[in-house]
């Protein structure tokens, strides 16, 4: 997929010749697919053994394999992030409301809702993406029961700041760490932090098992019921413990996920490799606004957001139509916020006015394709795109 081919797609303003594109449109992310020849191994074993789910063997490995990679006390798969965020917040058994962002996925918030909590929303950080910890406090009341957290594009929260919120109140700690596999800080895993953590292994993410999830856990006991909460509750033959659910994942997505691990190191430096040639070609576009990198030991280098703020002399969005008809595909991750949508419009903190960083935040961001297959000519024909765009706004009159 080069956008260096001779096909072309116009440009929304004509005048200045095209810009260089593929047949092939260049979306947001790709999935990193694995030599085939090396999937076929495990889906004989699969085969072999006939076993599909349930805790098969493929799965047991998965398992052990990523709490090594990770570095992590203990991890508990599921067929989702979702599921598995329902799981955690099911074994905290929280009640009443909990403070969580208005800038995520939509899943962050309908899984409170799915578990009959309230969610409550809380700014964003003055410069970041994440919870504000100074702004925690006010919005607690004898009804919260836990704070949930996204450490969003990858970039850690800060833990710290948010335990000492926590500790204060009585409050339990979950991370939705969709976007934060193999991220380390100074401690190691930043997934270490909190009562739980959440993952996704969705085929967008860094590390995909096709569809998937787990839970980042510490004790034996937790681990149990998590385990128990997946399989339906059930304990044995004759006993359920739990009101359970259907979350286990399955030989197919374990095996997948295996492979993944192999070459997971490989494809993270590749997509260092992009987001070092990005920063260094956008570096010149007034308007567009690249994020430092957070400080960590290792970034997992997961998504690449931009800001496009007034200097660039066209709107986010102007830009993003502008993208998309040039063949390139930028997703506004998150626009917009989760509390525009109407089934959250009337929840605890939704008001705009309560959620000024937050507002602006999704009216200004942009999130530029990354992935390991990338290759350098796309990436310096994305951002020609995104240099045309504020070309030729700046010449209107």
């Amino acid at each position: 997929m080069l956008l260096g081919s001779d096909s072309a797609i116009p440009s929304l303003r004509s005048g200045e010749g095209p810009i260089e594109m593929s047949d092939e449109m260049i979306y947001v992310t790709q999935p990193t697919m694995p030599p085939l020849e090396e999937f076929l191994p495990y889906l004989e074993r699969i085969w072999s053994t006939k076993q599909l789910t349930n805790n098969g063997p493929l799965h047991q490995e998965l398992e052990l394999s990523l709490r090594g990679h990770l570095g992590v006390d203990d991890i508990v798969l599921y067929s989702n992030g979702t599921i598995a965020l329902l799981a955690a917040l099911r074994a905290l058994r929280l009640e009443g409301e909990v403070l969580t962002t208005p800038f995520s996925f939509i899943a962050t918030s309908h899984a409170l809702r799915w578990s009959g909590l309230q969610p409550v929303f809380v700014d964003v950080e003055e410069a970041g993406f994440n919870l504000d910890p100074n702004a925690l406090e006010a919005a607690i009341t004898p009804k919260t029961s836990a704070i949930l957290a996204v450490h969003c594009y990858g970039y850690p929260c800060d833990s710290a700041a948010i335990q000492n919120v926590a500790d204060r109140h009585g409050l339990k700690v979950v991370y939705d760490a969709a976007h934060a596999f193999g991220v380390e800080d100074e401690g190691g895993s930043i997934l270490r932090h909190g009562d739980l953590s959440t993952l996704s292994f969705h085929a967008t993410k860094v590390f995909t098992t096709l569809e998937g999830g787990a839970v980042v856990c510490r004790e034996p006991e937790m681990r149990q019921t998590l385990c128990d909460l997946k399989n339906f509750g059930i304990a044995d033959q004759v006993r359920v413990v739990d009101t359970g659910i259907n979350g286990k994942l399955n030989e197919m997505g374990a095996a997948f996920g295996l492979l993944q691990l192999k070459y997971l190191n490989q494809a993270i430096e590749r997509r260092k490799e992009v987001d070092t040639l990005y920063r260094q070609l956008l570096s010149d576009i007034p308007g567009v606004t690249v994020p430092p990198l957070p400080a960590v030991r290792l970034h997992n280098y997961s998504y690449f957001p931009v800001l496009i703020t007034r200097e660039f002399s066209m709107s986010r969005d102007g830009l993003y139509e502008f993208m998309k008809a040039n063949g390139v595909h930028p997703r506004r991750y998150f626009y917009p916020l989760i509390t525009n949508q109407v089934m959250y419009q009337n929840e605890n903190g939704a008001a705009p006015s309560k959620l000024p960083r937050a507002t602006r935040l999704a009216e200004q961001i942009l999130c530029l394709p990354i992935y390991p297959d990338l290759e350098a000519r796309d990436i310096e024909a994305i951002v020609a795109v995104v240099r045309r765009a504020a070309q030729m706004s700046a010449a209107l009159p």
